[in-house]
């Protein structure tokens, strides 16, 4: 199993990078998790629109699903005329992603709601989800396949949950908006890196590669927090950064 990041800022992508989008490939099956802003790009340098074979959405979020669209509309126009791409999101989650283009989308993808826990197979993969708190329904993901297995939180706040999600995983991609503390009204709805690490350590992860930090700011900060009680292999998702597990 693979791990591609192809960006990680939260709320908006930053001057050159782009927001939560990740592949993970295993036996030549392609899923994307997370389309956000600016994540097609990157996505296009590594393989082709009609080389995915499915798309995994954690939440409604544009910074999560917004260049589904731009995908769709590569596989539907782009004259390779591949099957219909499966997606999977929490119910309702891509209504007004999928409405941007109406019938020129028709036939390019085949929507799945996915369950707020339980799991499904998905090609070499067994996917398994949580539901996670957030301001939006917010699916936590963990694929695992070949004896091995990758955790992501999607964004989410404090949850009991969220060590049964990474539990003994070999990657937890955590979210951690913040190094160390959510401010106001958005404390039950993200995590930070403190938290991140917590988890991982509590949950016995292999290695813990934290995402969706706010655009524009330094992920010194953010390491030192989630180091604080995490001891494993530890960094920051970024354009490029591949993990094979």
């Amino acid at each position: 199993m693979r791990l591609t990041v192809l960006g990680g800022c939260g709320a908006w992508p930053a001057s050159g990078q782009a927001c939560g989008g990740y592949l993970v490939e295993r036996d030549g099956f392609r899923v994307l998790v997370d389309p956000g802003y600016a994540t097609l790009p990157r996505l296009l340098e590594v393989t082709t629109a009609e080389e995915i074979d499915a798309v995994l959405v954690s939440h409604g979020h544009p910074d999560h699903c917004a260049d589904l669209n731009p995908l769709l509309r590569a596989r539907a126009l782009g004259g390779a005329h591949p099957p219909a791409l499966p997606v999977y999101a929490p119910a309702g989650a891509l209504d007004a992603v999928l409405r941007l283009d109406g019938r020129m989308l028709a036939g390019s993808f085949a929507p799945h709601d996915l369950p707020p826990s339980g799991g499904l197979e998905l090609g070499p993969f067994r996917l398994d989800t949580w539901a996670l708190p957030h301001h939006v329904p917010n699916a936590g993901l963990r694929l695992s396949g070949g004896g091995k297995v990758l955790a992501y939180t999607g964004d989410t706040g404090p949850s009991d949950a969220l060590p049964d999600l990474a539990r003994d995983a070999d990657l937890l991609l955590a979210e951690a908006t913040y190094p160390e503390e959510v401010p106001g009204e958005d404390a039950p709805y993200l995590s930070t890196a403190r938290q991140a690490g917590r988890t991982a350590a509590v949950a016995g992860v292999a290695r813990l590669l934290l995402t969706h930090l706010w655009p524009g700011t330094s992920s010194d900060p953010a390491l030192a927090a989630a180091a604080e009680s995490y001891r494993g292999d530890l960094a920051v998702a970024s354009w490029g950064v591949t993990v094979d597990l």
